[in-house]
């Protein structure tokens, strides 16, 4: 976890969390917070029974480019967790280094918010948690956060207009997932390409009276424009063990949100084409690599040339290129302009049986100066 913090508060490019390494982070995470759970062992309250850290692998699926990177989504703001649950991923991305609000309903919250303030106590953790009426002129305990995670609450909002304004107004990213509907509750009317929203009577949905909006399809797309949001991604699954009515299988919208308040953040960064961080060191990069840089420099990596390579090993970008006449250790130093340098290796390393990538060099640091 101490590393994980220390890569976070990096400003070396090759120390940013990219999201496949922060789900592979989260499975770690998950084995250590049941232990805390365990062993706090609460009285007169039930933990929250849902998998937060499911929404993980979605996101996996979702984010693309630059904003598959930490650091682009959270920059050095604090992170809102909005409805958030018993505060997995408060404690997730706390345990990064990073400043969280928790903020839930107690009357709405599976167990009066017990479990989030339970789990503090047993980190010992300083996660900032707020008893929050999202439907009470709503207004986020923070004024400014870079990212804010709405996770299965959009259907329990009164007010979904609302708070995703003052959201917007607050936060330049908002990661949101929710439930919609394709057809009308005679399961045979096709409204996805119809601005709706079905507002549930007082038995809610399900049988849940929290339940109140559910919106097709194009009606979320209209809602988030409405609201001052701009979409990045945006990802439709379908949930095969669930029924919104009837038959009906449900179908979960996953969406990566930008703020028309704020100007998009213009950093330096890598991009495709990169593996996973090794001994908190190094990368593999594949045959192909590129990183963006945010404004005029040098562009300098530090690079090793594996000696599985045979030499002479070439590395071209931009239509220059530098030659390695051996293996070894090599600084590339290169002036640049603002935008995405694109990178390529004569020779890689195949996939094979025991690595299942391809490796073309060996990346100890990136950085633009």
């Amino acid at each position: 976890m101490d590393t994980l913090k220390r890569r976070f508060r990096s400003e070396a490019l090759i120390y940013d969390i990219e999201i496949h390494e922060l789900f592979q982070h989260a499975l770690g995470f998950e084995t250590e917070l049941a232990t805390v759970k365990a062993a706090a062992a609460p009285a007169g309250f039930d933990w929250y029974p849902y998998d937060s850290f499911g929404t993980l692998s979605m996101l996996d699926q979702l984010l693309t480019g630059r904003e598959r990177f930490l650091r682009t989504l959270a920059g050095k703001e604090p992170v809102l967790d909005v409805g958030c649950g018993d505060g997995t991923l408060s404690f997730l991305f706390e345990s990064l280094g990073i400043k969280v609000y928790a903020i839930d309903h107690p009357s709405t919250n599976y167990n009066g918010m017990r479990g989030v303030r339970a789990l503090k106590k047993a980190m010992r953790s300083s996660l900032r948690i707020e008893s929050v009426d999202l439907d009470s002129q709503f207004a986020p305990p923070v004024k400014r956060c870079g990212l804010a995670l709405l996770f299965g609450v959009l259907y329990h909002l009164k007010n979904p207009f609302g708070v995703l304004e003052a959201l917007a107004a607050r936060a330049r990213y908002c990661l949101l997932s929710t439930t919609i509907t394709r057809y009308a509750r005679d399961q045979r009317t096709d409204l996805r390409d119809m601005p709706l929203a079905y507002l549930a009577g007082r038995d809610g949905l399900k049988g849940d009276e929290t339940n109140y909006w559910i919106f097709t399809e194009t009606g979320l797309r209209v809602l988030v424009d409405r609201t001052g949001w701009e979409v990045c991604n945006w990802l439709v699954v379908h949930d095969p063990d669930a029924t919104l009515w009837g038959a009906q299988r449900d179908e979960r919208v996953f969406c990566l949100l930008r703020s028309r308040a704020f100007e998009p953040v213009q950093r330096s960064q890598l991009l495709s084409g990169w593996h996973a961080l090794e001994n908190n060191a190094w990368r593999w990069t594949a045959k192909k690599f590129s990183i963006a840089v945010a404004s005029p420099g040098t562009l300098t990596l530090r690079c090793t040339v594996p000696k599985s390579l045979t030499p002479p090993v070439r590395l071209t970008w931009a239509g220059d290129q530098t030659v390695f006449h051996a293996p070894g250790d090599y600084p590339v130093a290169i002036r640049v302009g603002a935008g995405v340098l694109e990178f390529e290796v004569d020779q890689c390393l195949a996939p094979d049986s025991t690595d299942g990538r391809e490796r073309a060099l060996i990346v100890h640091g990136v950085e633009v100066s």
